[in-house]
């Protein structure tokens, strides 16, 4: 007879506050492309994904699992996004692209948090 460990109360994935964060700096990356000071400073930064890991760890399993889809799907948009605007060049940089991909990015990040209980004091 083989001895197995009991299964994980929760499974190995993408951290959710991770992904938030990595989102927020190709938001960064993509409004500095637009010409504009970037609307979510660093620290700021650091503080939501804090409060979305602790909001997705006490969310529902299905809430769960539709942030998980839609932090993919907003990750997979936004990576295209950012290399058509890198394509593009540094010669006249498409700022007028970069800022509508800005602001749909800022709108899919807050639609994300959105899903999520508030957090608990």
């Amino acid at each position: 007879m083989t001895h197995q460990a009991p299964p994980s109360a929760k499974p190995a994935g993408p951290d959710p506050g991770h992904q938030i964060a990595q989102l927020r700096e190709a938001q960064r990356l993509i409004e500095r492309i637009a010409g504009r000071t970037p609307t979510i400073a660093s620290d700021a930064a650091l503080d939501e994904a804090a409060r979305i890991s602790t909001a997705y760890d006490a969310a529902l399993p299905v809430i769960q699992r539709r942030f998980e889809a839609l932090a993919a799907e907003t990750a997979i948009w936004a990576a295209a996004g950012v290399e058509a605007l890198l394509a593009a060049g540094t010669e006249a940089p498409p700022r007028a692209a970069a800022a509508r991909l800005a602001d749909r990015l800022d709108a899919a990040l807050r639609a994300l948090a959105a899903l999520l209980p508030p957090a608990r004091h």
